[in-house]
């Protein structure tokens, strides 16, 4: 059964629309302002609001936008009685599903209502589906114990709201995991918002977390809702927590003890709904001994911990890590040769995964043929001897000058090499995608105006649009 929320001042309109909802076995909610009505909103699910423009306490385009910011969000039907093309046009902008006049046709009324019920119901699984993607998406990938012991270790904790500490080198995939537990939780369909701890200034990084007031400061010009605000209904993680300011975590203990937030020069209390998940590279406990970070937010974090091993620990998934990433990037008949995969498991991988990532990507962009040797493999990973490498393909060069070109690079400024990897990069991808600028433009990532612009820069011709 689909709910709707009528939010109007007059009592009449209220019970009318009421009755005819309640007559098509439609759940009714009623509230006479925009401020009761936000507050039904945070508690109950609702797929339609009938809201009036001309509200007491809240304007309905006021409110039409903070409903729109919800996540997930109903659909509108804005109702006026003082209507005008211009407050019409307004609020369809705004992401009102319709606009009707008062008084109110009845067919009408019941036409918009089974339409916008429709439409939501589309988006419903529409959301249904990108989440069924996403978990394809963000499955985490090996087969050694201590991977089958994390995917376990997911499906047991996603169903519960309990914080959870998430440990391990850099690139090794804290946010992947975290990521992972959001999308399976009952949270799914919330907002997953992520915080770098280590990139924000101290000075800023209250007004992060919780938002701030106009004039709360000198920089202030408006008002800014916080993290813990946009993560209403969903997940916030608190990535490189270990970094955090021991004010700042000091704020964050009592949030998470009283559940409730105040914006910088704010005295409003707000309610917090959210499920934290944190995440860092450091040894935590260790820093508590220090007195680099409070005891008592550890234990409030670390309710359950999990930690993911370096790569150089589970060597039997490097295979089938660097395969899914050559999938992604559409080079899935590569293969590895038995000495590049007996390197591949012997390298230490400083950089963990994001490292075996950045491989993908130059394989994907420096090779041609569809095995790799070890000794590419040794120059892709940066051990050369400077001999020339077998089946590595630069644009422009001959496969002998491969190694050459890249000592070249080596020895330029930061933006000369920049332009030189650049240029054949671009005349790489140009021609792998046959000239065309529209498919080149969206392998890459970029816009077809940009490409152009660049291959101009080059002296790079097109051949076809």
């Amino acid at each position: 059964m689909a709910t709707v929320l009528i939010i109007d001042d007059e009592p009449g309109i209220r019970q009318t629309l009421a009755s005819i909802l309640e007559d098509e076995k439609y759940r009714v909610l009623i509230a006479e302002d925009a401020v009761a009505g936000m507050e039904l909103l945070d508690r109950s699910k609702v797929d339609l609001v009938f809201l009036d423009v001309l509200l007491p306490k809240m304007g309905g385009l006021e409110a039409l936008e903070q409903i729109r910011a919800g996540s997930p969000s109903p659909e509108v039907v804005m109702i006026s009685g003082h209507a005008n093309i211009d407050m019409a046009v307004r609020a369809v902008k705004g992401g009102a599903f319709d606009f009707l006049e008062k008084p109110l046709s009845l067919d009408k009324v019941l036409a918009v209502c089974r339409n916008a019920i429709a439409m939501q119901k589309l988006r419903y699984e529409n959301r249904a589906l990108k989440k069924k993607a996403a978990l394809a998406a963000r499955e985490i990938i090996g087969t050694s114990p201590a991977i089958a012991g994390i995917r376990e270790l997911i499906e047991q904790a996603a169903v519960s709201d309990a914080r959870i500490l998430i440990t391990g080198e850099n690139g090794t995939g804290k946010e992947v995991v975290a990521q992972a537990l959001h999308l399976r939780s009952a949270r799914c369909d919330g907002p997953f918002v992520e915080v770098n701890c280590a990139a924000i200034p101290e000075t800023l990084i209250e007004s992060e977390l919780f938002g701030h007031e106009k004039g709360a400061f000198t920089d202030a010009v408006s008002s800014r809702k916080g993290r813990f605000e946009i993560a209403t209904k969903g997940t916030l993680f608190l990535d490189e927590i270990g970094d955090m300011s021991l004010s700042a975590q000091a704020k964050v203990l009592r949030v998470i003890q009283e559940q409730r937030i105040e914006r910088l020069g704010g005295e409003k209390i707000i309610e917090t709904d959210v499920r934290i998940i944190a995440a860092t590279n450091q040894d935590l406990e260790k820093a508590c001994t220090q007195g680099l970070f409070r005891q008592d937010l550890f234990f409030r974090l670390n309710v359950i911990p999990i930690h993911i091993p370096p790569l150089r620990k589970r060597p039997e998934d490097i295979p089938l890590l660097l395969y899914h990433f050559l999938g992604e990037l559409d080079m899935e008949k590569i293969r590895l040769e038995e000495g590049a995969l007996e390197l591949l498991s012997s390298h230490d991988w400083p950089g963990n995964v994001r490292e075996l990532k950045n491989l993908a990507e130059r394989i994907a962009v420096m090779h041609t043929g569809e095995s790799v040797s070890k000794e590419a493999l040794a120059c892709l990973l940066n051990r050369s001897t400077g001999a020339p490498i077998p089946g590595m393909h630069i644009p422009g060069l001959k496969n002998s000058d491969a190694a050459g070109f890249i000592e070249k690079l080596l020895e330029q400024n930061l933006s000369d090499a920049k332009e030189s990897f650049e240029k054949h990069y671009l005349e790489f991808q140009f021609f792998r995608n046959n000239g065309i600028i529209s498919k080149t433009a969206e392998a890459i990532g970029i816009y077809p105006s940009n490409l152009h612009a660049k291959l101009k820069k080059y002296g790079i011709a097109a051949q076809t649009i």
